[in-house]
Formats: C-alpha cells, sequence, structure tokens
C-alpha cells in the first residue's frame, strides 16, 4: 500500500484539481488594488508581522524586556530586494499587535549587519548597564562586502551593540569585531544565551556544514568549545541562524536540549527549511539522541526560523517565530511597497512518542484575541462523500482560522480535505491520503505562480494518523499555515490568487468519511 505513494497521491489529486473551473487566463486582477494606506495593498497579511515597506528576511534578536517582545529583523529600507543589511525594529506586548520602531543598527566601516541575537545582562557582565538598568546586548555578523569581492573567505566576523533604553537607541561597541574569523567562508547568525551552569554566555555559529560553540564571561572575548553537525541531519545546502534551548518533556520532569538549523537549499519540499535536533548539552558539547533528520515545518515556506529569551522564558513558554518564504523565489513574489511576511509565532513543545522526541509547534494563546466573529458550522458526526462546501456566511475567509475535525475510523476514503477556492476557480488544498499516509499541500493552481518555476507545486510529508485528523488552519489574504493534530505536524505555505479566497470546501475521494467538526473564526487585522 505504501508504494509509489507519492504517484498515488498525485493522481487522486489531479481528479480533484480537474473540477476546478476554468484556468484563470484573461481574467481580471484582484479588485484590491495598492491603496495610498499601508497595509491595505493586494496580498499584505492582516494578522502577521510585515514591514511597512521594503525588505525583510530573518528575525534576529528576539528578546522580552519590561513587558514588550521585540522583533528584529533583516531590512533593506531602500528596496523590496535584498541589499545591504540593516536591523529592523518592532515591539508589542502580546505577540500579535506589533509597533514598529526606528532602525535599531545600520551597516557601518566593518560591514552589513547580518543575523544574531540579543540578551538582556542581568548581571552587567560587560559593564554597558546596571544592576537596575540592564542593557539589552545585541550580537550579529558582520558581512563585509569589499572583503567577500577581494575573494578572502574573512568577510564574516562577530559583532557587538548595546542599549541602555530598552532598545531605542544602540551603541556599537568600540572593540568590534568580538569574534574574529578563523578562515571559515560561512560564519555567521550568532545565537546567545546565559548558561547557568557554569556561569557562562554560550554562542552557536553557524559553520558552513555545522555549528560551533563558544563561552564568553562578559560577551566580549569568546573562547572556542567545539563543533556539531559534520555528518548529522541535512546537508544539502548551507547551514544557517541555528538556536539552542532547552525544553521540558511533556508528562515528565525531564528535560532534554533542542537545537534548531535552518538549511537552504536542501529543506524536504524543496528550497529552505529548518531541521531540529534533541539531545544533550553540558555547557561544552552538545550530544544528539539521533542522527535522523527532522524537520519544523514541512512547507515551504518557514524559514531562519528562532526563539525569544526572556519573556518565553519567565512565563515558562519557548516561542518561536519564522520568516514566511523561501530563497527560491522570495525575491520574485508579486507583492509592492513590502516584501515577506513572519509566520504567527508558535510555542514550542517537546513529545516522547515511543521513545523519540518530536518537536511539536502550536500558535500562542494570544491569537484567539483576534477572534472577532465566530461560528460553529458543525458539531456532530455528518458523513459527505466527494466536494461539500460549508457556508462561512459573513466570516471573511481570507482572513480567518477554520478548525475541522475529521474521524477517520468511518472513513472508506482514498483521500480527503479542504479546499479554498475563489471566484476564478483558482484552488488551495490541504489534504490527508489514507493509502498513502502523507499529508499534502496542493498550490499548483492557487493562483500566480509565473514568477517562479518552483512555486507551483505540491508539498507532501510522510504521517500517519490514527482515528483522527485535526486540521487547523490560519489564512492571511496570501498564506496558510497548517497545524495537523495539536501541532504534532506543521506546515506553511504562500499563495497569490488573482481574488480572495471565498469558499470552504471539503472534500473525500475514492468514498466516504465523516466529519465531526467545523470551526470558524474570522480575526481582526492588527493594523486597523
Amino acid at each position: 500500500m505504501k508504494t509509489d505513494t507519492r504517484n498515488f497521491t498525485l493522481a487522486v489529486l489531479s481528479a480533484a484539481i480537474m473540477i476546478s473551473c476554468g484556468t484563470g487566463k484573461n481574467k481580471e486582477k484582484s479588485d484590491a488594488k495598492i491603496q495610498p494606506v499601508l497595509y491595505h495593498e493586494e496580498y499584505r497579511p492582516q494578522f502577521h508581522f510585515s514591514p511597512e515597506s521594503g525588505w525583510m528576511n530573518d528575525p534576529n534578536g528576539l528578546v522580552f524586556l519590561d513587558g514588550e517582545y521585540h522583533l528584529f529583523y533583516q531590512y533593506y529600507p531602500d528596496s523590496t530586494v535584498w541589499g545591504p543589511m540593516h536591523w529592523g525594529h518592532a515591539v508589542s506586548s502580546d505577540l500579535v499587535h506589533w509597533t514598529h520602531l526606528s532602525i535599531a543598527l545600520y551597516p557601518d566601516s566593518l560591514g552589513y549587519i547580518f543575523s544574531g541575537s540579543a540578551v538582556v545582562d542581568a548581571d552587567n557582565t560587560t559593564g554597558f548597564g546596571h544592576i537596575d538598568n540592564p542593557a539589552l546586548v545585541a550580537v550579529f555578523t558582520y558581512h563585509d562586502p569589499i572583503t567577500e569581492k577581494a575573494g578572502s573567505d574573512l568577510f564574516q566576523s562577530q559583532g557587538i551593540a548595546y542599549s541602555t533604553d530598552k532598545g531605542r537607541t544602540w551603541i556599537k561597541y568600540p572593540g568590534n569585531p568580538v569574534l574574529q574569523n578563523p578562515g571559515k567562508r560561512d560564519f555567521r547568525d550568532p545565537k546567545v544565551f546565559r548558561y547557568k551552569e557554569t556561569n557562562k554566555w554560550i554562542m552557536i555559529l553557524a559553520v558552513r556544514d555545522r555549528v560551533h560553540i563558544y563561552s564568553s564571561p562578559d560577551l566580549k572575548t569568546w573562547s572556542f568549545e567545539s563543533d556539531f553537525g559534520e555528518k548529522t541531519g541535512a546537508h544539502g545546502g548551507v547551514w544557517e541562524c541555528p538556536d539552542l534551548f532547552p525544553l521540558k518533556v511533556e508528562g515528565s520532569e525531564s528535560k532534554r536540549w533542542v537545537m534548531l538549523v535552518s538549511i537552504n537549499p536542501g529543506g524536504p519540499n524543496g528550497g529552505s527549511a529548518t531541521q531540529y535536533f534533541t539531545g544533550n548539552f553540558d555547557g561544552h558539547k552538545f550530544t544528539p539522541d539521533d542522527e535522523a533528520e527532522k524537520w519544523v515545518d514541512w512547507g515551504t515556506d518557514n524559514y531562519a526560523g528562532v526563539t525569544w529569551s526572556g519573556g518565553s522564558e519567565n512565563d515558562g513558554r519557548k516561542i518561536f517565530i519564522g520568516w514566511m518564504s523561501n530563497w527560491n523565489y522570495a525575491t520574485v513574489v508579486p507583492t509592492d511597497i513590502w516584501r515577506s511576511a513572519m509566520t504567527i509565532p508558535r510555542e514550542l513543545s517537546l513529545m516522547n512518542k515511543n521513545g523519540k522526541y518530536t518537536l511539536v509547534s502550536n500558535p500562542v494563546s494570544e491569537l484567539q484575541n483576534l477572534r472577532n466573529n465566530s461560528k460553529t458550522i458543525i458539531r456532530g458526526k455528518i458523513e459527505y462523500s466527494g466536494e461539500k462546501e460549508i457556508a462561512t456566511d459573513s466570516i471573511k475567509l481570507a482572513q480567518s482560522e477554520v478548525i475541522l475535525e475529521f474521524d477517520l475510523t468511518g472513513s472508506n476514503a482514498d483521500t480527503l480535505g479542504i479546499i479554498l477556492e475563489n471566484s476564478e476557480g483558482e484552488r488551495f488544498i490541504a489534504g490527508y491520503s489514507l493509502p498513502g499516509e502523507n499529508i499534502f499541500i496542493d498550490r499548483t493552481r492557487s493562483g500566480n505562480s509565473s514568477f517562479s518555476n518552483s512555486f507551483a507545486a505540491i508539498a507532501m510529508v510522510p504521517y500517519k494518523a490514527e482515528d483522527k485528523l485535526r486540521m487547523h488552519l490560519f489564512i492571511d489574504a496570501s498564506s496558510a499555515e497548517l497545524f495537523v493534530n495539536d501541532g504534532s505536524l506543521v506546515m506553511t505555505s504562500l499563495f497569490f490568487p488573482t481574488r480572495d479566497f471565498s469558499k470552504l470546501k471539503i472534500f473525500s475521494i475514492g468514498g466516504a468519511s465523516l466529519m465531526e467538526k467545523a470551526e470558524l473564526h474570522e480575526l481582526a487585522s492588527i493594523w486597523r
């Protein structure tokens, strides 16, 4: 039954897709046009963070201080295409509503400001602040384009900057760089945290096909401790944007360390993606539990994600956010004024399933405060086959949260799932193949894909559902984030329909299926 499951699923999908009305050629563009007021533009997300204008990629410097979550990010204010990197800056009290602040860090004589992290120096180890007013310290990569152009491998080094006014203004350390390049072409993206057992700062740094781990007493002088990953995990591209943190194993008192490493290319569905490892860290060396490839998000559009320090530790949560795009097409997606958004913030947890540790992702609970129009469509089992439209009534599907639950014990279907559709017959499909045992997202006919040959594709991941299948979907103008069975699997995907998706359908191919629940929530805009 599992032989050639991809071909089986593709055949089933093509039958479903052929029901689609038309190809969308020669149709009028969406009635949403660029407005003089920001956050009204075509494809602009309404409850995801995106910059007012310009280019954005990796999240940086995620830190919590005095009631504020800080989100820094790779930013080029002068174009919607990648250029000399700055650190953009925004703050939030609830991880949902964001206030834009001035650019935090600008390029200087040492280079562009690439990715990194930020910490609260509560013990004033740097001397930059005071015990009563601890400094925020940013640790980042300098990327020197002149040295790179000259052919040297020494064009990346690590620098620091500090703020004593809650991140509003920044002073770069005059002794930069604090960590010189040892001769490695890719030497970047420092993530720093305090390791209490040795009373030192720990830095995990991406170094081409592995990570390096360093320690420091004061964030200024660094000593090499170990490396990890040369022959472990996925190696389809360069390693980037690492993270390292402990997580309690659900249902127990034990903890494991989790390492995140982004890779480009080499993702499970093409282009960029983020893998993870679980294991033990003793302040010097990371020892993995196993060497298997595991992915934070199996979709095409979640990259370079890292976690907050400070607040997420204080309230017992570890909160993650990623860049919602893919380097296969990030610079050419059809948006004006701005490019790129972040994923919704997600709470990470760790489950022990049959002796193997699995990282679980769920939307942060604060997102429920955006629900302003809710409706339970189905409660109690209904049997259906083929396609069945679910009446959304006054719910704006293109700005919504959809929760559907299927009873697999009563299904004799080959494939079931969700269809988002618009008046042009364009479709975005998320489904489950029972004999193939995989979850898939199909955006082959989801709208505009002319900007990239790799965009219109089917993303697929092996997954064995048991008795129930819960599909929790966040839909926002040009993206969908799918959480399967309480976050045991996540897939993030962009799409660019010529008109908003306005119809919600469930489908069952090859037999009948049972649905137990359909719950819809329109979500308020965070910008209006």
